[in-house]
């Protein structure tokens, strides 16, 4: 058994080894800047222009001067929202929801003190967004729609294809920014087969290195650059491109390619063994996005009457690594802002723990957790100032 056990992969994943060879080269023998001028720099030209390709396909552009290299999902949130926003300046309505990552709804918080008028769509107790609530606030001064498509907590996949064709039949001229970060190498990503303007994602995200994502910016939407200098990025991000990790991005993106029937199928397996389990042996576990649709390798769930710091120190010391929440977020006392947001009970939002999978997870580390967590829980439970409650429902699951 694996000392470590890692199931907090929506906070970050892993680096496979086949990226590690691919950048490489452009670490040690190419390392030359890609905008010079002689022939040293050509590789690392060509290494550029072959990730743009590469993140093309993954996505499905019409166009690799579609692409956008950017440092991570935050900065291509960053130059999408503002980006659109500060080319078009006249039209103050924007519209988000209220279980985004900080990423967003952080940017969307400091436009409204700047005079911006912002709509946060709610969601239902399973984290689904409510689209009725979306249509009927799209107006004709809605210049920009932003919608994860795959909450980063509870892994609940919203519409995107769906909430695109809302948009544009309400106003065809309000853009559509798409999160995409955690549905990257989990399901398929099309951007012309949903109709998304925009979207972002993190190569951290799916086995690359952290500090390099890229942005989809269709040809038809014009954005004003977050960071101006250069003329890198077709003068859409300046700085000189980050060309190691913009190769093993590529290469990541291959493999998550190769390995999406996987994702789909057993490390959802694997994902539902671990959830199944808990559920049956834990008196006090419930699923917080009941039967939602999710990304296969995500499960959220609250253990009632007890607190979820005290569940993930109990789990470290086992070597087991798990998550109460976004880990942009980690540090804070207040419960989770997509938990509340869907109107979790009291009795379990400061106790939810999210356990997100990789493929690289194994039957043995789930059988290990299953295994360890009935009695980390159990001691957990003994301390807790609930314990009529606890005993409640230990009779009811009895």
């Amino acid at each position: 058994m694996n000392n470590l056990i890692y199931l907090d992969n929506n906070a970050t994943t892993k680096v496979d080894e086949r990226v590690v060879e691919a950048m490489l080269p452009y670490l040690k023998e190419e390392y030359a800047n890609p905008s010079s001028m002689y022939d040293f720099s050509k590789k690392s030209s060509r290494a550029i222009k072959e990730a743009r390709g590469v993140i093309k396909d993954f996505v499905n552009a019409a166009d690799e001067k579609e692409i956008i290299f950017t440092s991570c999902g935050t900065e291509s949130a960053n130059t999408a929202i503002r980006g659109v926003l500060n080319y078009n300046k006249t039209k103050k309505h924007i519209v988000t929801t209220k279980i985004e990552h900080p990423c967003v709804l952080n940017v969307y918080k400091t436009l409204e003190k700047q005079g911006y008028k912002v709509d946060y769509v709610g969601v239902n107790s399973n984290g689904e967004l409510n689209l009725d609530e979306l249509r009927n606030i799209i107006t004709d001064e809605t210049a920009l729609v932003s919608v994860m498509w795959a909450n980063n907590e509870t892994g609940v996949i919203n519409p995107v294809g769906e909430i695109s064709q809302i948009i544009k039949s309400k106003n065809p001229d309000t853009k559509f920014f798409v999160d995409a970060v955690q549905v990257t190498g989990k399901i398929p990503i099309d951007v012309q087969a949903n109709s998304i303007d925009l979207l972002g994602i993190s190569g951290h995200k799916f086995h690359a290195p952290k500090g390099v994502g890229a942005l989809y910016v269709n040809s038809k939407t014009m954005i004003t650059p977050l960071i101006i200098g250069g003329h890198q990025e077709r003068g859409k991000r300046a700085g000189t491109e980050n060309v190691p990790y913009i190769a093993g991005m590529a290469k990541a993106a291959e493999l998550a390619i190769d390995n999406l029937q996987y994702e789909m199928t057993e490390v959802k397996r694997l994902r539902d063994k671990l959830e199944s389990n808990i559920i049956k042996k834990i008196y006090n576990s419930r699923v917080n996005t009941g039967i939602a649709e999710r990304v296969p390798n995500t499960t959220n769930i609250g253990f009632e009457y007890i607190e979820g710091e005290l569940i993930l120190l109990h789990l470290s010391d086992l070597g087991i690594c798990a998550s109460s929440g976004s880990a942009c977020t980690s540090g804070s006392l207040e419960p989770s802002h997509v938990l509340r947001a869907m109107n979790v009970p009291f009795t379990a939002i400061h106790g939810s723990i999210r356990w997100s999978l990789s493929r690289f997870t194994t039957e043995d580390e789930i059988d290990y957790v299953i295994d360890k967590l009935p009695s980390v829980i159990e001691d957990i439970a003994r301390i807790s100032p609930y314990q009529k409650e606890l005993q409640t429902l230990k009779n009811l699951k009895n």
